[in-house]
């Protein structure tokens, strides 16, 4: 056991628990943070070469403020690392015009003053005519919208934490850890450490974590794939073309993004099929990829050209679909963070902040109470 403890420990080092021990890092304590892979890396929920960031959130208004909040630091880390992240593309959220996803992004949009503009369906092909929808949908179009570069962003934020001195401890399965009367002992099966505070930030790996609390959350195994367009590429390129959200008559979610050099990305958001960290197939069957190619074909038949390339994504969903952010209901020494549900990459540095926060005892830039365990029967008193 080292004599010097750390004061926080990381264990899991995607989106968000980079963010978290770069931000640690910058406030001038002794983090540590871990990994049972090299990050960034396939095998959780931090990759895929592009995710989308949107301020008018259909989700809930209350995310907006993060989101605005994450934009700035996207930016900072961009000055700090020297390396391009985030590519504006705009954003077209489209679907039935009454009640749903369209109604709801233009809410959060008018609550917080989002610069966007309501589209007729006749509107939205004039504007994007790449995107094809029954005259009966409306859209919202968000021109602040655009892609990041999630590889990019999880090796720049990592980078920034050993700049300021962050240890990081990669391909090492952290074991266990538990808390004692003053700290708590992370255990790895090299060496145990010592620390502070300790934020578990693990993703799907999060309940063979906290294996002692029934945490609410569920894995779900889902296809992203990539296509080259079968007419003008150049029309679907990073900068010419948006991202695009389609909300269908049955309200499933179909999703895609711009070229950025790996043909046009698309997937469903949600869907997939339940799984577990022991037995996730990592291999897209040819029906997995054609379901997408036909979806894709229908809203944006331009682009349904061959296959590139098509991986597995692991989402850790709570039952409500909202973020779960609070300390162990019997460690108080330890932190929960499962920002995910399928749509936390773009808040990840917030998030960061965040955690931060919470471990140091800093005044919170946003209230974690939202996001809290207390609203799952399990936890309630």
């Amino acid at each position: 056991m080292p004599n010097q403890p750390f004061d926080v420990a990381v264990i899991g080092l995607g989106a968000a628990g980079s963010a978290a021990l770069w931000q640690l890092a910058a406030r001038g304590g002794r983090a540590v943070g871990f990994d049972r892979h090299v990050p960034p890396h396939h095998f959780g929920s931090s990759h895929g070469d592009s995710r989308i960031i949107r301020a008018a959130y259909h989700e809930h208004p209350l995310y907006v403020p993060l989101v605005q909040r994450a934009f700035v630091l996207w930016r900072e880390l961009e000055a700090r690392s020297g390396v391009p992240l985030l590519t504006r593309s705009g954003a077209v959220i489209a679907g039935p015009a009454g009640d749903g996803m369209v109604t709801d992004a233009e809410r959060s949009a008018q609550l917080h003053g989002l610069p966007h503009e309501r589209w007729t369906a006749r509107e939205l092909s004039a504007n994007v005519p790449a995107l094809r929808v029954p005259d009966s949908f409306a859209a919202v179009w968000e021109p602040g919208a655009g892609v990041l570069a999630p590889e990019r962003c999880i090796a720049a934020m990592l980078r920034e934490a050993r700049r300021e001195s962050a240890e990081i401890v990669v391909d090492t399965p952290v074991t266990g850890w538990r808390a004692e009367r003053d700290h708590v002992v992370v255990a790895t099966a090299a060496r145990d450490y010592r620390v502070g505070r300790i934020l578990l930030t693990a993703g799907p790996w999060m309940p063979e974590i906290v294996p002692d609390l029934p945490l609410p959350l569920t894995r779900e195994r889902v296809v992203q794939c990539w296509f080259d367009p079968a007419v003008a590429p150049h029309r679907f390129a990073a900068g010419s073309f948006p991202v695009f959200l389609i909300e269908d008559e049955a309200r499933r979610l179909f999703y895609g993004l711009p070229d950025t050099g790996r043909g046009v990305k698309a997937a469903f958001h949600h869907g997939g099929e339940p799984t577990t960290m022991a037995d996730v197939r990592r291999r897209v069957t040819h029906e997995e990829s054609a379901a997408v190619r036909e979806a894709l074909g229908r809203w944006v038949p331009d682009a349904a050209g061959p296959l590139r390339e098509a991986t597995v994504c692991l989402y850790t969903n709570t039952p409500d679909g909202h973020f779960l952010l609070d300390r162990h209901p019997r460690t108080p020494r330890a932190v929960i963070a499962s920002c995910c549900s399928g749509h936390g990459f773009k808040f990840a540095p917030a998030i960061g902040e965040m955690l931060a926060d919470l471990a140091t005892g800093a005044p919170p830039r946003f209230d974690p109470a939202p996001f809290g365990l207390g609203r799952f029967p399990a936890f309630r008193a």
